[in-house]
């Protein structure tokens, strides 16, 4: 885009929050116009927070995915809730999420409601998978939202097919307060390429496992080779919490780890544009939800 004088640039923080599985990576994803969050249909997909960079006009929008907001039972559980409450803090303008498809408002997304009215601020409700949702149903639900104190305005969109997006990226760009750009503008997140290309990998992980593999479950980048011809060797390392999960990431005969191998690699050679050579190892470290370091390495508290 055209150099906009610094005098002019505006630049948003905005807080995405909402429980688990309401499509807030899908709709920042869709408001940065990329692939920036893993996307899948189970709950708790997002473990750390993700940061993604929109220009919209003269504007930079910096969406801050969360990890969903739940009633936490587990170390690394209250750990990513914590995270996401932060996002508040530096946040310019706060968006919850909430899937329009449930039925009735769920107690997660009026605990974050009352978490909201209790720290001051307020939130812009976007009413998502509307495309899945008969619109007489829809205005219930919106003037149950409307009468809260902790919600500003309603938006109704798709984040899936992109319905309503474009209008709700407009209205964040008006409202982004006068200030010097935190991005170059043709970056889309603050994500390490080596972190990116393990989410892609767990995504791919998620996807093939269903509900055989619990959570204890993470992808680390241990190494990543530039060749001269322009192709990237990624040795990454599956990490699982006992040898029975080995067993069940490996799958019969190695289909598993093979099919979740071959859909990484292609969809990491897409984003980047370049061959990608990739290497899975699955390795048992017992208690790995409870190192410290990896919590630091995520942007987690292990104290939270």
């Amino acid at each position: 885009m055209s150099e906009v004088p610094a005098d002019r640039q505006r630049t948003a923080v905005v807080a995405v929050l909402g429980a688990p599985n309401a499509g807030k990576s899908t709709l920042v994803n869709a408001l940065v116009g990329a692939k920036i969050s893993i996307v899948t249909r189970k709950v708790q997909t997002t473990r750390f927070r993700v940061r993604g960079v929109a220009m919209e006009g003269e504007a930079q929008l910096i969406y801050v995915d969360t990890p969903g907001i739940f009633q936490p039972k587990k170390r690394l559980e209250r750990a990513m809730v914590a995270a996401a409450w932060s996002a508040l803090g530096d946040a310019d303008i706060v968006l919850l999420v909430y899937d329009a498809s449930r039925k009735g408002v769920d107690e997660d997304t009026l605990s974050i409601l009352a978490g909201l009215k209790q720290a001051g601020r307020q939130a812009l409700l976007v009413l998502n998978k509307v495309d899945a949702v008969a619109k007489p149903k829809l205005i219930p639900l919106a003037e149950r939202f409307a009468a809260d104190p902790a919600v500003e305005r309603i938006f109704m969109v798709s984040a899936e097919t992109g319905d309503g997006v474009a209008d709700l990226s407009r209205l964040l760009a008006a409202r982004a307060p006068k200030g010097p750009w935190l991005f170059p503008p043709d970056e889309l997140s603050d994500l390490p390429l080596r972190m990116l290309a393990a989410e892609v990998t767990r995504e791919k992980l998620f996807t093939h496992l269903h509900d055989e593999l619990p959570y204890e479950l993470t992808v680390e980048t241990e190494s990543w080779e530039d060749f001269q011809d322009g192709s990237v060797r990624i040795q990454q390392a599956v990490i699982v919490a006992r040898e029975g999960q080995k067993r069940i990431a490996i799958g019969a005969g190695g289909r598993t780890i093979k099919s979740v191998r071959e859909q990484a690699q292609k969809e990491l050679s897409a984003f980047l544009e370049r061959p990608v050579h990739l290497f899975l190892e699955v390795l048992v470290r017992e208690g790995w939800t409870e190192d410290p370091a990896r919590y630091r390495l995520w942007g987690l508290d292990p104290k939270a």
